[in-house]
């Protein structure tokens, strides 16, 4: 670590906390210079690799299970918060998997759980694209299904 002021390599941390769950603050403090800076440090988590229904395989991308869990939650009376913490929820779940490369049925699947506890119209949305519902008897069947 060098001193981004004066490229000296005599610096001392005088303050670290956690910033969120991922990463830490640190507060450093140049011994030459006196100048004060901040550093945050970031755990490397392995790459996950979601594996499609047609074979493809591309990087995890936390962000598209949130869209999806927001336009099933559309105008429903469910906060930002609980929508990040499902997401938080599926994503520690997927990274705490003996592999790194989950099929995309497995990350659907999640979602329809959580979302069913979560809210019901939310997860019949959810599911009618999820499962690709073809006519009203696929939504008929799933809300007997979800009463019953």
């Amino acid at each position: 670590m060098r001193c981004p002021y004066c490229n000296s390599e005599k610096i001392k941390v005088i303050d670290k906390r956690p910033s969120d769950n991922k990463t830490f603050r640190r507060r450093r403090e140049c011994q030459k210079c006196h100048k004060r800076f901040t550093t945050y440090e970031r755990i490397e988590l392995v790459p996950l690799t979601v594996i499609k229904r047609d074979g493809r395989r591309e990087a995890f991308d936390r962000n598209k299970i949130r869209i999806g869990i927001m336009k099933a939650c559309e105008k429903r009376p469910i906060s930002q918060e609980k929508i990040e913490k499902i997401v938080d929820e599926i994503e520690n779940e997927l990274r705490n998997m003996d592999t790194t490369e989950i099929k995309s049925k497995v990350i659907g699947d999640m979602v329809i759980e959580k979302l069913k506890s979560l809210d019901e119209v939310a997860y019949i949305r959810f599911a009618s694209v999820y499962k690709k519902f073809k006519a009203i008897e696929d939504f008929e069947k799933e809300l007997k299904a979800l009463k019953g």
